[in-house]
C-alpha cells in the first residue's frame, strides 16, 4: 500500500508538472466551463472535481470506490489540498454527483483548447506533415453494453438472438510517428429516440465532429487519416470543401473502378516504385507502387482526383520466416519518391494509434 501511495504521488508530480510547463494553472483550465452547483453548498471548485476526474484515468483506477481507498489518503493529498485548497481529495460518489450536472458541451471544449494552446505554442511543429499539416486520426470505440435499455438514446443489436444494448463514441486525435496522441474533439453515436427509424452510426456522426471540428479549428491545416469505413465520396468531397488532406486504408474491394484503374495503370508507370528498408535491425522491407490522378465518380455523379499508395511489406515473423503483408491507401496528397514512404509509415498507419494510445491505454 505504501508503494502504491509512492507511485501515486510520484505520477501527480509528473502530470502537475506536466500540465504548468505547457497549459499553466491547473484550475483555471476548467475555468470556462459553468457550474450549476449551489456555491453556498460546495467543498470543493470545480477545478478541482475535473482534475480529480482526469486522474482516475492515470492512475488506472476503475470503480468510484477506489477513489476513496486510494486517492483520500497518502502525500499525494495534501498537493491536492495545496493546489485547491480544498479539504481533502473528493469521494467518488461527489464526482459523480457533480459531472451528472455539467454540460458536455463546456467540457468539449476544454479539451479541444489543449491541443490548440500547443499548436498555438507551436510544441507540435516538428510533426507537421510535408512541414505543413497536422495529422488527425478518427476512429470509434464501444463505451457500454447492457442486456436492458440503458436511456432512450441507446443502440441496439442482436447476439444470439438477445438485443444488446450499447453506446459507442468518435473520437478524433492528433497523432504523430512518436506515438502521441492527443484527444482533440469527441462525437457520441446515439439515437435520438428509443425507436427511431434509423440508427445512429459512427459515418453520421463523423459528419457531425467534422461540421464541430471545422468550427472550432477553421483555419487549421488537417489530414484526415482513416479506416476503410470512410473510403467513399461523400467523405472525399467534405475533405475537399474544408480544405482537408486525407490518407484513407483502401481495401480490395472497396471503390472497384478505383482499384481496377490503379492495377490498369500502375505497369506502365515503373518511375513510381520504391523500396524502403526500415525496423530497428533493417529487418523490415517495404515495395511502394502508386499512381496519381485517378478519377472517381461517386454514385452523386460527385468528380473526385485521387492517388493510391500501394506497400507490401515483408518482415520475419514471430518463427523467423519472412511473411508479406499488403497495405493500400486512396489519399488526396501528391505523392512522390521523396514522400511515398514518410505518407503510407508515419502517416497512413499510424491511424491504429488512436486505438493503442486512446482507447486500450
Amino acid at each position: 500500500m505504501r508503494a502504491a501511495s509512492a507511485e501515486q504521488e510520484r505520477l501527480l508530480g509528473i502530470l502537475l508538472g506536466t500540465v504548468h510547463q505547457f497549459f499553466g494553472d491547473v484550475g483555471a483550465l476548467f475555468s470556462g466551463v459553468e457550474d450549476p452547483r449551489n456555491p453556498n453548498k460546495t467543498d470543493y471548485p470545480l477545478g478541482a472535481l475535473a482534475f480529480a476526474g482526469v486522474l482516475m484515468f492515470p492512475l488506472r483506477l476503475q470503480p468510484r470506490r477506489q477513489v476513496g481507498l486510494l486517492l483520500r489518503t497518502g502525500a499525494g493529498v495534501e498537493t491536492f489540498k495545496a493546489l485547491f485548497g480544498s479539504s481533502n481529495f473528493p469521494h467518488g460518489d461527489t464526482l459523480d454527483h457533480g459531472f451528472s450536472r455539467l454540460d458536455p458541451q463546456d467540457i468539449r471544449a476544454v479539451v479541444s483548447s489543449l491541443p490548440r494552446r500547443l499548436i498555438l505554442k507551436k510544441s507540435l511543429d516538428q510533426f507537421r506533415l510535408l512541414g505543413k499539416y497536422f495529422v488527425l486520426a478518427g476512429d470509434g470505440t464501444g463505451t457500454l453494453s447492457f442486456p436492458k435499455r440503458h436511456c432512450c438514446h441507446c443502440l441496439t443489436r442482436k447476439h444470439n438472438g438477445k438485443i444488446i444494448y450499447y453506446h459507442s463514441v468518435l473520437e478524433a486525435k492528433l497523432v504523430a510517428p512518436n506515438g502521441l496522441a492527443l484527444s482533440v474533439m469527441t462525437q457520441f453515436v446515439e439515437n435520438p429516440g428509443p425507436n427511431p427509424t434509423k440508427q445512429d452510426c459512427e459515418l453520421k456522426a463523423f459528419y457531425r465532429l467534422t461540421d464541430n471540428l471545422k468550427a472550432s479549428f477553421p483555419r487549421l491545416p488537417i489530414v484526415l487519416t482513416l479506416d476503410g469505413l470512410y473510403a467513399n465520396g461523400s467523405v472525399f468531397d467534405l475533405c475537399r470543401k474544408h480544405g482537408w488532406g486525407f490518407i484513407i486504408a483502401l481495401k480490395d474491394k472497396d471503390l472497384p473502378s478505383v482499384n481496377e484503374e490503379f492495377a490498369s495503370l500502375s505497369p506502365l508507370q515503373p518511375e513510381n516504385r520504391l523500396t524502403w528498408i526500415t525496423g530497428k535491425n533493417k529487418e523490415i522491407r517495404q515495395d511502394f507502387r502508386w499512381v496519381e490522378g485517378i478519377s472517381y465518380t461517386d454514385s452523386f455523379d460527385r468528380e473526385h482526383c485521387l492517388s493510391v499508395i500501394e506497400c507490401l511489406e515483408t518482415k520475419p515473423n514471430t518463427q523467423g520466416k519472412q511473411e508479406t503483408t499488403k497495405f493500400k491507401w486512396a489519399t488526396n496528397l501528391k505523392v512522390t519518391r521523396s514522400n511515398a514512404a514518410a505518407l503510407a509509415n508515419q502517416r497512413g498507419r499510424i491511424r491504429w494509434k488512436i486505438e493503442n494510445k486512446g482507447f486500450n491505454a
